[in-house]
């Protein structure tokens, strides 16, 4: 009886786990992190520039727990010159063809460096002139405008990789954009509708969805999505420059 009652609990351990394991959940590794929060040496470097530069056909979501598409295009990112690590936000979002505007937030609050850079395939950005590499962690707060069909809140934790190049400039880190694990600009939340109590995980990012079940993504070299969620907004090739 006691064999019985431990295979059982066994296989439904397995069942839970399995069902709940999620890939894609750090856009690096953590050897090559600090650990120590440089916030304060980056005040002076505006961050804005990483959220706007990826073109958006690349950029890829997910909206409730069967994985509907969701399409996301910040507009505008601009800085807060009285908080220096606020950014005000504007953009648009696309459901099944709904789409709504939103305004908000993101707001850094960890900045580390890396102990290990990375400078490509056989060193090709070692003379570049990069100075530093690293990963920033901030808050996001995107706020549908309520007079438009099935708005509500975005909100989450964002991770971006950058590096500070020869110029002083904070430049988007895509050294490794071409590997086939590369992703960045990882909004990982949810989406909860205005007086409901409807809630959803929202995730987007370049290149890949971040924090997914690992039989959402069977891509390799670039996203892959699986036959079991395809029919939930991936079949159809959205319209170029919907948000305009």
């Amino acid at each position: 009886m006691k064999i019985k009652i431990l295979i059982i609990f066994v296989f439904y351990s397995f069942t839970f786990f399995g069902q709940n394991d999620l890939c894609r959940e750090k856009i690096i590794d953590e050897n090559p992190i600090i650990e120590k929060n440089e916030i304060e040496k980056y005040t002076k470097y505006d961050f804005s520039n990483l959220w706007t530069k990826t073109e958006n056909e690349l950029i890829y979501g997910i909206i409730g727990n069967e994985y509907q598409r969701i399409l996301i295009k910040l507009i505008f990112v601009e800085r807060n010159l009285n908080i220096p690590y606020e950014y005000f936000v504007y953009g648009k979002s696309n459901v099944k063809s709904n789409i709504c505007d939103f305004l908000g937030t993101i707001t850094i609050f960890k900045i580390q460096e890396l102990n290990v850079e990375n400078f490509g395939v056989d060193a090709e950005f070692k003379d570049s002139g990069i100075k530093k590499q690293g990963v920033l962690t901030a808050k996001y707060e995107f706020y549908e405008n309520n007079e438009q069909n099935h708005s509500g809140l975005f909100k989450g934790i964002l991770q971006s990789k950058w590096y500070l190049d020869k110029n002083n400039e904070i430049i988007y880190n895509d050294i490794d954009s071409f590997t086939d694990g590369y992703f960045n600009n990882a909004f990982v939340g949810t989406w909860k509708m205005y007086n409901s109590i409807i809630e959803k995980v929202c995730n987007w990012a370049d290149y890949r969805v971040p924090s997914v079940k690992c039989d959402f993504d069977i891509g390799a070299a670039e996203l892959g999505v699986s036959e079991k969620y395809r029919k939930n907004g991936w079949w159809v090739k959205p319209i170029k420059d919907w948000w305009k």
